[in-house]
Formats: C-alpha cells, structure tokens, sequence
C-alpha cells in the first residue's frame, strides 16, 4: 500500500475529522450497529471459550515474577477521551518509564540511536531487549498473548476489535495536529498497522495507515484485518 507520500497525506487529512468521521459516524449506522454485535458476541465468545487459557497465562505470570497478574494504563480514546486499558503484566514492578518515552519521542519524531532501535536492523521500531520486560512477558508481547484482556475494555464499549491502537497521553503531546486524527475513531485491538509489518512501520506510515482505515472502513475490511491478524499472531511478526 503506496502511503507514503506527502500528496496522500494531505489528500487523507484534509478535514477527515469532519468529513469522513461524520460519513463513518452517521452513514453508515446500520454497519457501525452490526459492528457492534460482532465486537460484543466475538468478545464474549473469546473470554469464555478462552477462560482455561487466560488462566494458565495468570498462572505463569504469578509464578515467574512478582507482582498482580494485570497491568491497567490510561490510554487515549475516540475524540481524545480516557480510559483504562487492560493487559496482562509484561513487565516488572516498579520501573521508570523514562526509557519508554525518550524512545517514544524519538519514534514520533523519525529520530533514532542505536540504542533506541534494533542494531541489526533500521526497520524495527520498537524497543528490544527492554530490561523491564519480564521473559514471561517477551513472549506474550511477541505474539500478542498479553492484548487478550482489552477484550474487557471491548465489552465495555471503549474500544472496538479492528480499529487504530489508542496512544499514552504523553505520546499524544509530541503528535502535530495531522496526527491527532486518528483518534477519530474508537481504538481497537488490531489494526491495519498491525497487520502491515506491524513494529517495522515508521511512526508517519502507521498514522497514515489508520487514516486510510478510517477513509475506506468496511465491514469487509474489518473482517479482512481480522483474518490477516492471526498469522501475525500465530508467528510473532513484527512483534517484541
């Protein structure tokens, strides 16, 4: 997908916020209605069906490292509402999330040490080998394992399965306004980001991949995206 662009930045931002949120939200009811069900029905049936499964990983985690078995983080919603966002504990008690947000501004800004990024690659963009990650957590990050309670925040109606993932309130202060457009939309689990080299996509082309979601959603779409996460998570891609 050719996102790159200055002119297509410009031709997805426009007023996107204006236009093509108020088609997304008015519109197209009737499929943002069944989208809906499926975000309820698909997360009921995970959290049962799953239930077993989500207890192991409690249990490994509870067994590995000290500390509660979630993690809750405010996080940055639709129209720049708060919300606390849930995941399984990937990383030890009582850490300092300076390193995250040094390489987060770095992120945004298109800037990076050989610190901040993988040395073996200048295509991965996200911290490796993070000394407060657990290894518990390094394999529940890599394939994703450590999302699965956010289907909670799913039934709450805070966010949707296939949607743009919702930003840390301190990443949203080193956005430009151009960016702040994807948060348009209601956050989800996945996304097209996700699904399109995932953490080897520069901070610019994930945002302008959200916008291209936002433009062309679908129900199709979203089932697309939905079929093309389990490979990534299946195998790890792009993910640390």
């Amino acid at each position: 997908m050719a996102l790159e662009s200055a002119e297509k930045v410009q031709q997805l931002t426009g007023s996107l916020v204006y236009r093509d949120g108020l088609r997304f939200r008015e519109r197209m009811w009737a499929e943002r209605l069944v989208k809906r069900f499926i975000d309820v029905t698909a997360s009921l049936f995970v959290i049962v069906v799953g239930f077993p499964f989500f207890l192991a990983i409690a249990l490994l985690i509870r067994l590995t490292s000290k500390g509660p078995v979630f993690f809750a983080q405010e996080r940055i919603g639709e129209k720049g509402e708060v919300f606390t966002l849930f995941k399984f504990r990937t990383m030890r008690l009582n850490v300092d999330d300076g390193i995250h947000r040094e390489f987060t501004r770095r992120f945004i800004e298109g800037r990076f040490s050989n610190s901040a990024v993988d040395e073996k690659s200048s295509s991965v963009y996200k911290l490796k080998d993070d000394p407060r990650v657990t290894p518990v957590g390094c394999f529940l990050r890599k394939t994703s394992l450590d999302e699965f309670p956010q289907f909670l925040n799913v039934l709450r109606g805070e966010m949707t399965i296939v949607g743009p993932r919702p930003p840390l309130a301190y990443e949203m202060e080193h956005y430009q306004d151009w960016h702040k457009l994807r948060l348009a939309v209601k956050p989800g689990l996945t996304g097209l980001w996700q699904v399109s080299g995932r953490s080897a996509v520069p901070f610019n082309e994930m945002v302008m991949l959200d916008l291209y979601y936002i433009e062309h959603w679908s129900l199709l779409l979203d089932l697309k995206i939905m079929l093309r996460t389990i490979p990534v998570m299946l195998f790890g891609s792009g993910g640390f």
